[in-house]
This record gives structure tokens, C-alpha cells and sequence, in this order.
């Protein structure tokens, strides 16, 4: 069917049909929520549509449902995700596999609608998996497999779908859903995490017969300890997400991974990134290989948990990479996926040269020509032998 990225996530979350979605409208995931209640009012769905005053409490809905057994899913941008800022850290902490859509917007000010990833990528320490998508195909069907993923016995924390804003959103284009009945067999029912309480095994839910605590105070003795579970859940997720996508493949015959490769198999220099600019670059990979260039692509699905040995191994003896970043991280030497590439080789024998280039922010456009101009950097580098400037803002005005 021809539907944008917005629309390909509320219908997917039809499909499943979660017990609630707390709304409140914000550039340019508008689209997601207004769709949504329409399948509400249409009797489509069997979903308690909660519409609030603010992000804040759309999230805070959200954490209240999941902590009581419902299956909760939200959608925000840019500003709104930030007013959820502190609701974040608390779904994570609880470990409540909500479902969140973020479509990308540069975060205020100045107030911009557009996109780039400043958004949730300022989320990237809250304890939530994030998956990062190229098209409205990849939102229909990660919008799926978020629920088994966050639901997984073994990992049991919420899951942002990310996908840039208009570029995606706003954007129609063909995509393949299944039918109802494959979604719903498919995602099953809610797993909990099995806790021992007075009464014995229980699920950890609020349940009036079997009285729980969620969220007390949690001082010294062991506010660490808890933490920890969060570290050994995101390892976990690691796992599972290979796993669920394998089983999803089986149903839809698309497959994603952690990462995906393109003509990296003898590649001499490499970008790698997130989002809806990684179509740009293999169109333009295409082009260079035309004229002899060993170009290849590395598109990083998963930034949350970061996917390090399947990097490592992707990159193998790759001579020069390149880091696409669509945000800032101000004082920081470099952009957030570029320092994170640069720690996960630092140890390595065998490393590229890594170059970062800051780009697209607040929508800036990210034309063929920009991205040919990178591969260019990177062959410069590959002949010296070294990255003259580590950081590079890219089709800005210096």
C-alpha cells in the first residue's frame, strides 16, 4: 500500500493492537497519532486512546498502563521527547517494554521542525533500545518487532522506533504489510519478568491480588545493583534482536540485523550511519563503483545497545571509515555515533582510519554531491595515510 512513514507506524500498531496509546500531537509525528484515532473511532481497534495536555504525561500514561500489564505504545519528536526527559529514565528503570515512535526533529532552539537525530539521540543514555530506520518499509516492520523485542523475558525495557521527520514521515512510498492475523500470531501475548514476592512467583505488575511495589525509594544498598540489571538487560537485548528478526523474516521475508552492509566486501573506504541519508549513499556507492572506486556502506539499524562485535567484525580490515553524524554533541570531540565508533576500535590491533562529518542538521539537505565529497575525504586519507581533520561539518557555511 502507498503510505508514509508516519502512517506505516500507526498502521503496524493497529495491527497489534496494544491495550493503550497516550497521545499528544507534535510536529512531525502528528500523523501517527491522528491516524490512530481514527482506527479508534472507526472500532478497529480495541485500544483506550488517552489524549493529554503534554509529552510529559503522554509517557506518563504510558509508564502507569505498562506497570499495571497493558501493552502502551506513544509517539513524540524533538521537544516532546525532551519534556518526557525525566518519564524516560523512569520507563527504563522499571523495566516496561513500551513502544515509543520518535520521527526526528532537530530539538529547539532556534525552533526548527526539521530533521536531524539531536533528539533522541540526547535520549541515548535513558536506558531505551533504539532503532534507526532508512524508510517507511523499515518503520512498518520494526514498529512490529519492537514489541517482541522489548517484551523478550531477557530484556524487558521500552523501544524507540526512530525515523527522520518528513524525509520519512511525510514521505509515501510502497510498503508491504501483512495481514492482521500473521501480526497478532506474530507478536502473541505480554511477557513479564517472573519476580518472588510473599505470595510466591508473580508477574511484576501491578496486580490489586497480588500487591507489588514498583518505583520506591532506592538509596545506596541498592540503587547499584539495579542499575547493573539494566546494563545485563541491554546485553541481552544484543541477543534478542537477531533473534526476533530472524523469526519475523520467516513471516514477511525481510531481514535487518543489527546493521546492514553494501558492497563492503572489498571496500577500501566506507561511510557508516543511521536514517533515511543511507538510501543517498548507496545510490552514490553505486556511482563510485561505476568509476573503480571501492566504496562501501555500513548502515547502523541499532544504535541502542551498540551493536560493538558485529561492528568490529563488519569493519574487518576495512583501510578508512567515515562517521555520518546528524547531531551535535557540543564540547564533546566529536559527534555522538563518531565517539562511540572511535572507542569500540581503540583497543583494536587492526583498526581504519575513522574521519567524523557532521551533517544535515536542522534539515539541512544532504544532496548526492555532499555525500561524494565525503568519500572524496576519506580517499585523500586513504592515500596519505591519515585523517587530517578528525571533524568535519559538512554542506554549512564557514
Amino acid at each position: 500500500m502507498g503510505i508514509n512513514g508516519d502512517e506505516a507506524s500507526a498502521y503496524a500498531t493497529k495491527q497489534v493492537n496494544p491495550d493503550v496509546v497516550a497521545a499528544y500531537p507534535i510536529t512531525p509525528q502528528t500523523i501517527i497519532v491522528e491516524r490512530f484515532s481514527e482506527y479508534v473511532a472507526d472500532g478497529e481497534v480495541d485500544t483506550e486512546f488517552v489524549a493529554v495536555e503534554s509529552e510529559h504525561s503522554a509517557l506518563s500514561s504510558c509508564v502507569g498502563a505498562a506497570a499495571a500489564g497493558a501493552r502502551a505504545f506513544t509517539a513524540t519528536a524533538a521537544n516532546g521527547l525532551a519534556l518526557m526527559w525525566e518519564i524516560t529514565y523512569i520507563a527504563a528503570s522499571l523495566r516496561l517494554p513500551i513502544v515509543m515512535a520518535v520521527a526526528n526533529r532537530a530539538l529547539s532552539g532556534p525552533i526548527n521542525i526539521h530533521n536531524d537525530h539531536s533528539d533522541s539521540m540526547g535520549a541515548r543514555d535513558s536506558g531505551w533500545i533504539q532503532i534507526y530506520c532508512e524508510n517507511s518499509q523499515e518503520v512498518y516492520d520494526a514498529s512490529i518487532e519492537a514489541w517482541r523485542i522489548g517484551e523478550h523475558p531477557e530484556v524487558q525495557l521500552p523501544v524507540m522506533v526512530c525515523l527522520d521527520g518528513f524525509t520519512i514521515s511525510h514521505t509515501m512510498e510502497n510498503v508491504y504489510t501483512l495481514p492482521d492475523e500473521v501480526v497478532k500470531k506474530f507478536v502473541g501475548e505480554r511477557e513479564f519478568i517472573i519476580v518472588k514476592g510473599h505470595a510466591g512467583e508473580t508477574e511484576f505488575r501491578l496486580n490489586p491480588e497480588v500487591p507489588l511495589s514498583m518505583g520506591p525509594l532506592d538509596l545506596q544498598d541498592y540503587y547499584f545493583e539495579h542499575k547493573l540489571q539494566q546494563v545485563d538487560a541491554m546485553k541481552q537485548a544484543l541477543k534478542a534482536i537477531p533473534e526476533v528478526d530472524a523469526e519475523y523474516a520467516k513471516i514477511s521475508g525481510r531481514k535487518y540485523g543489527l546493521l546492514d552492509t553494501y558492497m563492503m566486501e572489498d571496500a577500501e573506504v566506507a561511510l557508516l550511519g543511521l536514517g533515511s541519508t543511507m538510501g543517498t549513499v548507496r545510490y552514490v556507492v553505486d556511482k563510485l563503483r561505476g568509476e573503480g572506486v571501492k566504496a562501501g556502506l555500513i548502515k547502523m539499524r541499532v544504535f541502542r545497545p551498540f551493536p560493538t562485535d558485529a561492528l568490529i567484525k563488519t569493519v574487518g580490515d576495512l583501510p578508512v571509515l567515515g562517521v555520518l553524524d546528524k547531531a551535535a554533541s557540543f564540547g564533546a570531540p566529536g559527534g555522538p555515533l563518531y565517539e562511540e565508533v572511535k572507542t569500540v576500535f581503540y583497543d583494536e590491533d587492526e583498526k581504519p582510519l575513522i574521519k567524523d562529518f557532521i551533517y544535515g542538521l536542522g534539515g539541512r539537505d544532504t544532496s548526492p554531491d555532499l555525500i561524494r565529497s565525503m568519500y572524496e575525504d576519506l580517499l585523500k586519507a586513504r592515500q596519505e595515510g591519515k585523517v587530517t581533520e578528525q571533524v568535519s561539518f559538512v554542506g554549512v557555511r564557514q
